[in-house]
């Protein structure tokens, strides 16, 4: 069994919405783009990190189709290295509709999405989703993830979809590696899905390294 990899970019009050670009998710949101103005080298290369070993894409429907359009145009480019293994890689579409799966190398999920998911899981090693916060928001809701990776960045928008929506239930997760910060802000969390759900506990107790004493 492989590893689904969640890659997600955010800001400080975890609005996910269309980070690339203004036509990205345009109704009703006014900030379309916002990741741009705090890319830098470090985060490029953490992205690029990321990305590595990836053999599958597990995809929205948005989503998919804004790749579909971009990325088979862009080998040999700057992008060249990402370009390369989007257009290499099978692509997996969660959608309800008939996408148009123009895209070498597609495949449309069945209407069963988590069974879909688990085979997807099933036949490949490591399984990247990017964006697709609906899509997301089943995985979460489903625990069908192993590995969340975050980028978090200085700026909070007030309104837009956010990461953990609709989907979220109580999860536990373990920091596998330390925090990692770019040099415009942005700091790359990577968490690993946990047993268990969260505890709770009693912060006022005196074992607890509040201070009080009993």
């Amino acid at each position: 069994m492989g590893l689904i990899h969640i890659e997600l970019f955010t800001t400080l009050d975890l609005v996910g919405q269309a980070p690339g670009g203004p036509d990205e998710d345009p109704v009703g949101f006014p900030f379309g783009g916002w990741q741009a103005p705090l890319m830098d080298e470090d985060t490029g290369a953490q992205i690029l990190a990321a990305y590595e070993g990836t053999d599958a894409l597990l995809l929205g429907r948005r989503t998919y189709d804004l790749f579909a359009a971009y990325w088979p145009h862009q080998e040999g480019g700057q992008d060249n290295r990402i370009a390369t293994l989007f257009n290499r890689v099978p692509k997996y579409v969660a959608s309800r509709g008939e996408p148009d799966l123009a895209w070498a190398g597609s495949t449309q999920l069945g209407p069963d999405l988590p069974a879909a998911v688990r085979e997807v899981r099933d036949r490949h090693e490591n399984v990247k989703v990017v964006g697709s916060l609906d899509l997301v928001q089943t995985l979460l809701r489903e625990k069908l993830f192993d590995r969340l990776d975050l980028w978090v960045h200085p700026i909070m928008l007030g309104v837009g979809k956010k990461v953990f929506d609709a989907g979220t239930v109580p999860t536990n997760l373990t920091l596998l590696q330390p925090p990692a910060a770019g040099g415009k802000g942005a700091v790359h969390l990577r968490y690993g899905l946990a047993d268990g759900t969260p505890g709770t506990g009693d912060m006022s107790a005196p074992d607890r390294g509040t201070g009080r004493e009993a």
